[in-house]
């Protein structure tokens, strides 16, 4: 009897044992990937993960990453970077260049360490064409190491916070500022002239003659006193001889 309840029982303790040990060695689901959960792993990402929110670019490269092939590269400043602008720096720029400045952080193609050795400078950002020279971003290696300008900013990568296929998430140590937002482009004026000192009368006369020569207007003038003398002494003999033939006369 005992035999018999022992057969009947155990296919059936056999299949709770098996289920119950398929339960918990089943993988869990991968949840999609989220750069802000990323950021916050790593931790002393606080002001960068604030400005991805704040800016709505979290939600951009959330909805790329996880919708689409295409991969991309974060070079993300740490808290001590942001601490070490200057200050007002954030403020100085309205939302629109905001988001621009945390674009100007985000290549729209994956690249790993050693692919920033072959890379083409300047590099495409999310913030613009680099082409035009306002957000132009080049990369060079020496060795591992990986260094990042902008034409304000020179950094390096100093650790690799995150990477799989579709994502390579980059630690710098500055906050790359592009030349579109905080780099002086336009030329230097030149000093103005100090202005001309005032010419004399006699000068300026002569400047609007047609010979434009000061020795002219010079010439000019004892030309018109001459003349002026001579009508003077014309006129005087002329009285005279008036007076004269009166006189004889009566």
């Amino acid at each position: 009897m005992a035999t018999k309840l022992f057969h009947f029982l155990l296919p059936l303790i056999l299949s709770i044992f098996i289920q119950k040990n398929s339960a918990q060695v089943a993988p869990a689901p991968a949840g999609p990937t989220n750069i802000t959960q990323v950021l916050e792993k790593a931790g002393q990402f606080t002001t960068f993960i604030k400005l991805l929110k704040a800016t709505q670019v979290a939600d951009r490269v959330n909805s790329q990453l996880n919708n689409s092939n295409q991969g991309l590269t974060i070079f993300a400043p740490t808290d001590n970077a942001f601490s070490s602008l200057k200050a007002g720096t954030l403020n100085s720029i309205n939302s629109q260049d905001q988001m621009q400045l945390v674009q100007f952080h985000i290549l729209p193609t994956l690249y790993t360490v050693s692919q920033f050795q072959t890379a083409s400078n300047p590099l495409h950002t999310q913030a613009g064409n680099s082409d035009d020279g306002e957000y132009p971003l080049n990369v060079t290696t020496s060795g591992n190491q990986v260094n990042v300008t902008t034409g304000v900013v020179d950094t390096t990568v100093s650790n690799t916070i995150f990477s799989d296929n579709q994502l390579a998430v980059y630690q710098v140590d500055k906050v790359l500022l592009p030349m579109a937002l905080f780099g002086s482009s336009a030329p230097t004026a030149a000093p103005a002239e100090a202005p001309a000192p005032t010419k004399p009368e006699k000068n300026v006369r002569a400047a609007d003659s047609p010979s434009g020569s000061s020795d002219t207007s010079v010439d000019a003038s004892s030309a018109v006193s001459l003349n002026r003398k001579t009508v003077e002494g014309v006129t005087v003999t002329f009285v005279v001889s008036i007076i004269a033939w009166v006189v004889c006369c009566f």
